[in-house]
This record gives C-alpha cells, structure tokens and sequence, in this order.
C-alpha cells in the first residue's frame, strides 16, 4: 500500500489541502487533482476511480471531496481504512465542512494527516491517539517552566530585598550626615533570629507606643538640669537660645504633625556616643531546627516528588558560654540522612550522638542576637515517595455547567501537624471580579492582579482536618487551574530532633541556659 497524496477538494474541483507522501513534482500533483473531477461521475455507488497509472479513492463530505491518491499496486481495502479515519479527522479539526473553515485549519489537517499516514503506509493510530499527539502535551515541559517560574519569583524577590537594603542604607547615611535621630513609628528593630520586637528606649526614639514622633525638645526644657538623657544632650553652649526658640518650633511642628506629616527631629549625639539601641536580653545559647519541605503533588492523586532538607543551628552570645558541647536526640527514622559540619567530630556524633568541635579547646563563634544565620551544626535530608508523609493534599475538582464553571476545592490534612497560616493560591482564568464564592471554611481573598484566589485558614488541627470551598467563575479550561500552591508553617519537626542538653568543656560549673527553636516550613509546595 503506497498513497501518494492526501486531498480535500471542493465539488468544482477547487484544491483546498493537498499532503504528498512521495517525492513528486508539482506539476503531476496538479495534474493528478485536475483530472479528478472529469472523472467522477454520477450516480455510482463505488467511490473509486482507476487511471492507467493511479487509483482514486474518495469520500463526499457535504460540500468537499476527501481524497486519497494511491497507486493500483495499493490494497483498497486498507486505503478504505485509512479514509474513513481521515474522514473522522476532518470534522474533529474544522469548526465548518466548507472551504473557509478547511483554510483556516489547513495547517492542523496536514499535522493530522501525517499521524496518520507515513510514507504512503497508513499507522496503526485512532482518532484519539492523533488529536493527542498533535497537542504534544508534556508534563515534563510543564515542570520545567514551574521550576523557571520559581527561579524567576525567587530573583525577583531577592532583587527586592537588596533594593530595600540599598534604602536603608541610604536612610541610615543621610541620618548620620545630619547628625540626629528620627522619631518615627513605634521604634521597634525587628530581628528575624528571635522572631519577636525589641522596643527602643532613650530619648532619642519613640517609646513604642505607635505614635507619630516624639518631642526632644520639650523634653530638654523640662527635665531637671542634674539628669542626663541616654541618647543625646544639648550642646553646653547657646541653651539658653535653642530653648527659646523651642516654643516657636514646636508649635510649628505640631501643626505639621496635626496634618500627618512625619516629622525628623536633629538631636545633636554626645561625642563617641553609638546609636546602635542594646538587644534585650535574651537566653545565652539558643539552637534553631528548621526544616524546609519540597513536595510535588499530582492533581489527579500520587505524588510526584517529596524533599525535606533540615539544618541545625546554634547562636552563642556571649564568649564565656562558646566551650560547649550539644547532645541531642534523633527521631530514629531510617529514612533520614544526618551529616554534620566539617569542623564537627562525626565519630562523637555517631557514638553518643553529641555535636562538638573536633579540637575541645576551640571555642564556637559567638554573634549577637540580630544575626539569623546562626552556626550551622546538622544538615539532614529525607526523601520518599509515600503519600502518607505528605501533610497536606489538595484535590480540585472543576465542571463546567452551562455558562459557568463550578470548582470545588478540598483539603485534608495528616494527624502528624498542626499547620499554621495555611495559604492556598488557586490561579484563575483573567477576571474582571472576583469569583463568587458560595462556601469557604476559612477565608478567602481575590488578588485581582495575578488574578490568584487565596484561600487562608489560620490554624488546621485535630477540629479542623479536612475542609472545603466552592466558587464560580465564567467557562474555563480545567488547566487554568493548575498549579495550585501551598504555603503553611508547624512547630513539629519530621525528624523529631530535640536538644537533651548542653555540656560546658571549662569552668566546671552549670551548664548555660538555652532555648531550642523548631520550625517547619514550605519551600516549594505545589499541586499540577
């Protein structure tokens, strides 16, 4: 069986779409085409016509001629078989059996055609299996751009990040240029170590209380002259003048502040003096657990990809308490992989499952309590394929009812968390509104610039393990609402790792006071 040519015709005879199969010139092609119409002709009931060199099979379809070109040495039984498939093709790639929709899907016909037929010998294809290959659907292209997506979000944002540190910078410049303090806001310094707002005191800054700006100035006229503020004093000469003058200014600022202007006040520092405010006190040695989870799930059930990455770290902040040694405990999971730091003794660590220095006499960095980072003592890594270790799955389910499109999201969360400040961000079709939500346990919250649905719940835990929501929004495609993506916190850890105790190497006396902080959180949490 060798077909030469793939055709759909107009009943005049006009060529619409015409594949070759064969090495052929374009004159004989025509002339092969031209000639078909003389020789059809009316009222038979075969659809096949012999020439002395080529046998035509063909297929009326309304208006059009679906037409196969072969040669007489051709089995015509299986051309029949390879025309009714074309003939099921067509309607399924034209929107109208004329000559304007065959044009305008011209190139689509062609892709389909050579699915099915290759070099002249027909494949053992359906219908379905040819639309599918055509669309050339990829999940792992898919993948591929949520990982270059997520590569790009993260630019963006330390992009961001650095643009706020260059501000700051610049902030803190003209401040030290102009020699004065700025009153504003509730003062408060905010560390990312303890997590928690460290109020400023002195007279320089604000007393947290969340007002505008504070007034050195009439705080200078009305203290008692033996008392000394802590951040700043009047310069020993011409008081007398700037305290005559304070009334006039503070009236004028006053009036500024009445309107919400936020005002800087120059404070003239002592000489020498830091305006760097004290950290309050905090426990001498704390260790940070965090692991970090990476999960991948399928939107039609499984799991695609599971990774959690774990470290431990330690922040001393004192030199006196640096002699240590830290003995912990370890969930006993098979499936988790401990390695220590390079500077750390693995033997110490495998035997007695205590993290020191392999030299007793070197001390560990100390850092005060605004440095996050920390030093590292544990990495740990766990990876699996078991649905069971995932701690929250999410199934959506859209249909399509008419004019609208019905999707209904479910959540169900393991008993082994409790998850906090759960986010999921469900991506929606182009909106002018928000969708009309008819049932959300939760809250919910319409980002109509990425056009994101987000839908919060603040605490999951054993009252609350599965939960639901329902909105409504114009036609769409089930895709457009892929990938969904997750983001939640917990206390608990996978590995279960807690610190037992700390052992000082020098002094002899009780061990230091410290504080263990555990936190899991999401890196990378998606369903496509």
């Amino acid at each position: 069986m060798v077909v030469l040519a793939a055709s759909v015709l107009s009943k005049s005879g006009k060529v619409l779409v015409s594949r070759q199969f064969v090495d052929m010139t374009r004159i004989r092609i025509e002339g092969l085409l031209a000639a078909f119409p003389k020789l059809v002709g009316t009222g038979k009931q075969h659809t096949y016509v012999e020439t002395e060199n080529v046998r035509y099979v063909y297929q009326p379809i309304e208006a059009l001629y679906l037409l196969l070109v072969t040669n007489k040495q051709s089995n015509i039984l299986e051309d029949l078989e390879t025309l009714r498939l074309l003939s099921k093709l067509v309607p399924e790639y034209c929107y109208s059996l004329d000559e304007d929709g065959i044009c305008k899907t011209a190139f689509e016909l062609i892709f389909a055609f050579d699915e099915v037929i290759c070099l002249g010998h027909k494949e053992n294809v359906t219908v379905a299996q040819v639309k599918q290959y055509c669309e050339m659907e990829s999940h792992e292209e898919k993948l591929h751009k949520l990982v270059l997506q997520s590569k790009i979000n993260e630019t963006k944002d330390v992009m961001k990040r650095k643009a706020s540190e260059i501000d700051k910078s610049k902030i803190d410049k003209n401040r030290g240029d102009k020699g004065g303090f700025m009153s504003m806001g509730s003062g408060r310094i905010e560390t990312s170590f303890n997590d928690m707002s460290i109020s400023s005191s002195g007279s320089g800054f604000g007393s947290g209380s969340g007002l505008g700006v504070t007034s050195d100035v009439d705080s200078f006229s009305t203290k008692p002259k033996g008392r000394q503020p802590s951040s700043a004093t009047a310069p020993p000469k011409g008081l007398g003048m700037q305290l005559g003058k304070s009334q006039k200014t503070n009236q004028f600022l006053e009036s500024l502040k009445a309107e919400g202007e936020l005002i800087v006040e120059d404070v003239q520092p002592r000489a020498g003096q830091s305006r760097v405010v004290a950290p309050a006190a905090t426990d001498p040695v704390t260790l940070t657990a965090e692991e970090k989870l990476n999960v991948t799930l399928k939107r039609d059930g499984g799991i695609s990809s599971f990774d959690v990455q774990g470290t431990l770290s330690l922040q001393i902040l004192n030199q006196e308490d640096a002699h240590i040694q830290v003995q912990i405990e370890t969930g006993g999971n098979p499936g988790i992989l401990f390695k220590t730091h390079p500077n750390m003794s693995k033997e110490l660590f495998s035997n007695e499952n205590i993290l020191g220095l392999k030299d007793p006499n070197r001390p560990f960095p100390t850092g005060p309590a605004g440095d996050a980072a920390g030093v590292g003592l544990l990495k740990w890594r766990m990876q699996g394929a078991d649905e069971s270790m995932v701690p929250l799955t999410i199934n959506c389910w859209p249909s399509v009812s008419g004019n609208e499109t019905y999707v209904s999201i479910e959540y169900e969360a393991s008993s082994m968390f409790d998850l906090r400040n759960v986010v999921i961000s469900v991506p929606l079709p182009a909106l002018r509104e928000a969708p009309n939500v008819n049932q959300v346990d939760g809250e919910w919250r319409f980002d109509s610039r990425n056009s994101v649905l987000e839908w919060s719940i603040v605490l999951i835990d054993d009252s609350n393990r599965s939960g639901s929501m329902e909105f409504v929004v114009p036609p769409a495609d089930s895709s457009a609402f892929f990938p969904i993506s997750v983001r939640f916190s917990a206390t608990s850890l996978y590995s279960d790792l807690k610190v037992v105790n700390i052992i000082p190497l020098k002094g002899g006396g009780a061990p230091p006071k410290f504080s263990q902080r555990t936190n899991l959180i999401t890196e990378n949490y998606e369903v496509v």
